[in-house]
């Protein structure tokens, strides 16, 4: 899956070497067997997977987020979820953790979401917020990969 607004559309190239090379070792990797942690892609820095373990939580609880020096593509391993979005433009900033590249944001009026199963990825970039770990029916287990991308 890829979500993006037309503007947008020809700013990124998703099919760049480094976008390749994320979606090569997501295809490649049993990251069942990996331990939560940072795994770097490659030896340039520019790709770097985060392999998570969590509990989805309501939406209420979560937070709409954005990155400005990467791109997620954000991968589900097993477990299932909701995965909010919205256009960054017009949100109010919530609080900011500078040194995570992290901006956080109050609940917009309107936003989407979108089902992930095991296997569903998207893209985000940074004019992309995003809610993640949301719960779909009842809260469960998620294996998730969070693959940076520097922009």
């Amino acid at each position: 899956m890829f979500f993006s607004n037309i503007t947008i559309a020809e700013k990124y190239n998703y099919l760049e070497e480094k976008f390749t090379r994320a979606y090569k070792w997501l295809a490649e990797t049993d990251i069942a067997a990996l331990a939560e942690g940072a795994y770097p892609i490659g030896d340039d820095g520019e790709v770097t997977a985060n392999v998570q373990l969590y509990t989805s939580m309501p939406a209420s609880e979560n937070l709409f987020e954005t990155h400005n020096k990467f791109f997620d593509i954000q991968y589900v391993v097993s477990g299932k979820e909701q995965f909010g979005f919205c256009k960054r433009d017009g949100l109010t900033v919530h609080h900011e953790v500078p040194e995570n590249d992290l901006i956080f944001y109050n609940e917009p009026e309107m936003s989407g979401t979108v089902l992930l199963l095991p296997g569903d990825m998207i893209v985000v970039a940074p004019e992309d917020a995003h809610k993640p770990r949301c719960v779909a029916g009842e809260p469960e287990a998620v294996r998730k990969v969070v693959v940076k991308v520097k922009v």
